[in-house]
């Protein structure tokens, strides 16, 4: 079975340029454009990984981050960010957020790869 994979980011080339390179490596990603749809797939789809922009409209991706923890289908889902910003503070709040991984843009696919499938 493929691993279960949610893309959220409101910049839809860049999360379908994320989405299509994971399913060419094998993984069943799925796209949501905003926290809100985001939400609303976990329960349907149950991520195993859930790789989310900080900068998202309407609740930041610091804040969907605890949301899905929060959720029965979140509990188990590694969290990576995906930002453009990499001040100390950001990483800091990308910890206290749960993030098992970030990235800053422009994210070399590669190496997010190996973060969405560890060896």
């Amino acid at each position: 079975m493929a691993l279960r994979v949610m893309v959220v980011d409101d910049n839809a080339d860049a999360a379908e340029a994320i989405a299509a390179f994971l399913e060419i490596e094998g993984c069943d990603a799925r796209i949501a454009g905003d926290p809100m749809a985001a939400l609303e797939m976990l329960a349907d789809f149950a991520p195993e990984v859930a790789v989310l922009d900080i900068g998202l409209p309407q609740m930041d991706g610091y804040r969907l981050a605890v949301r899905i923890r929060e959720t029965e289908a979140g509990r188990s889902c590694r969290l990576i960010a995906l930002t453009g910003y990499d001040m100390p503070e950001d990483r800091i709040r990308s910890d206290e957020a749960g993030f098992e991984s970030r990235f800053v843009k422009p994210v070399d696919l590669d190496a997010l790869l190996r973060a969405v499938r560890p060896a």
